[in-house]
């Protein structure tokens, strides 16, 4: 059987690697439209958290598999379309992630001066899309709206001493705009409460421990929380637990968090977490151009645990702050009018990754479940897809009987439109160029940000 998988972040090799273990005859071909694989791995993962991008060491141990191809620089639903890859592939998987971000739908929202996390991520992490981003770090409070993983990422980039951040993969130019960077406060601000916050421990603690930057966090946000969080799962508590602590315990009781706190009384930069407070409005400058702050509308929550609603209270405040970057979540796009979309979910219908109505169509990753996890999710997301394709072989819902020729049809098809596929090994040339520029700097890696200059490395 030949398999084609569209995308290839985790999502898409999770899925070929799935397949190509479980099937000692099938083949697979991972279509990407960038020069460069391994999507949020290389794009969406922070520079200072290298050891999450480790999981590419098993990717590329799958691309290497002599019944694996990689096919970079190519755009499915442009160069070639799903019908044309359905044809030439026995099955084929979709897997190409969120490429867009969720609006946040206020007035003021396209001012100077107002971002997506998703950009400014992709700024950072040299996703081409945004490397002419140069976003104005010109004010000294930035306001983040989203209360996730992604949101304290961003905190963590913008008041990081640089010293940590030269050593990590994040692009030349960013590390060049942080140094002049004014930024000093940053608070993040959701419309639910203490309860809801959508990151983990992890990032928390790390965020609390920050060299040169001190948590502000409002002791009566967390009043009365203990009690909330007795029968709260682990993980739930844990967190609260964490935010409790940091926000009550007086100087002088010594925990290790604590002793962190008193070290950071005199830190020059800081950062807090608003709770129970919905974007109404981003306000303009006198003339009309710039963000200068957000008009915020109080909320009350109705209900309790995860599925607590905020409801405006009529009150509203205004924060000042020249930078605004909206985390409120990524958004897939439909990539094919051929492949059904959700509009309102934002995915492509599904069952265990079947997609409704179109047998031998499938899809892993966000654009199946929505935008939620970290890889281990996406990874067990992916198998169970990868799963349906093996169950669809043996059951024959799949006929393999009928000859595909795969890459084979695909790339006539590439040809008579001018598309040259950038190969597995083209990318580990830009790769090894990567790493030796890094070298010279001291860092792991040193990304290329322009795909001409990818394609004009591999001689093309």
């Amino acid at each position: 059987p030949r398999v084609c998988v569209v995308g290839s972040g985790p999502a898409g090799f999770y899925t070929a690697q799935h397949i190509l273990k479980h099937h000692a005859g099938a083949r697979v071909d991972i279509y990407e439209k960038l020069p460069v694989p391994f999507g949020l791995v290389r794009f969406g993962v922070a520079p200072d958290h290298p050891e999450v991008k480790n999981v590419i060491n098993a990717f590329t141990q799958t691309a290497r598999s002599e019944r694996c191809a990689y096919y970079g620089n190519v755009t499915v639903g442009k160069d070639v379309t799903v019908a044309e890859l359905r044809q030439a592939y026995h099955a084929v998987v979709l897997s190409y992630g969120a490429e867009d971000n969720r609006v946040l739908g206020i007035p003021g929202e396209n001012l100077s001066g107002v971002y997506s996390a998703r950009a400014f991520v992709g700024w950072y992490n040299g996703l081409p899309e945004n490397q002419d981003l140069k976003p104005d770090l010109s004010c000294e409070t930035a306001l983040i709206l989203g209360h996730g993983n992604v949101a304290l990422d961003v905190a963590r980039i913008l008041l990081s001493p640089l010293h940590l951040l030269r050593k990590t993969d994040i692009t030349d130019s960013s590390l060049a705009a942080l140094a002049c960077s004014k930024v000093k406060r940053v608070w993040l601000a959701g419309r639910r409460g203490p309860l809801q916050v959508a990151f983990t421990i992890k990032e928390l603690r790390e965020m609390i421990n920050l060299p040169g930057a001190r948590p502000v966090l409002n002791p009566a946000d967390f009043t009365g929380l203990e009690n909330a969080i007795k029968d709260a799962p682990r993980p739930r508590k844990r967190l609260t637990e964490l935010m409790i602590k940091t926000a009550l315990e007086k100087p002088g009781e010594k925990t290790v968090e604590v002793q962190a706190v008193v070290a950071q009384a005199a830190a020059p930069r800081e950062w807090g977490l608003k709770f129970q407070r919905s974007p109404q409005e981003v306000l303009p400058t006198t003339d009309g151009r710039r963000a200068r702050g957000v008009r915020m509308a109080l909320t009350r929550l109705e209900g309790s645990g995860d599925s607590a609603k905020a409801v405006p209270t009529g009150d509203v405040e205004e924060l000042e702050c020249g930078l605004v970057l909206s985390s409120i979540g990524y958004q897939s796009r439909p990539l094919d009018p051929a492949v059904p979309f959700d509009t309102q979910r934002g995915v492509i219908p599904n069952s265990s990754g079947r997609v409704e109505g179109v047998p031998g169509l499938y899809c892993s990753g966000w654009v199946k479940r929505g935008p939620t996890g970290v890889i281990i999710t996406t990874m067990n997301d992916s198998f169970d897809t990868a799963q349906s394709v093996l169950e669809d072989l043996q059951v024959g819902v799949l006929d393999v009987s009928a000859s595909r020729e795969g890459f084979g049809a695909v790339e006539s098809i590439l040809g008579s439109r001018g598309v040259r596929p950038v190969s597995f090994s083209d990318w580990e040339k830009i790769d090894a160029a990567e790493v030796a520029r890094g070298k010279a700097a001291g860092k792991p890696r040193e990304k290329i940000v322009d795909p001409q200059e990818m394609l004009q490395l591999i001689g093309r």
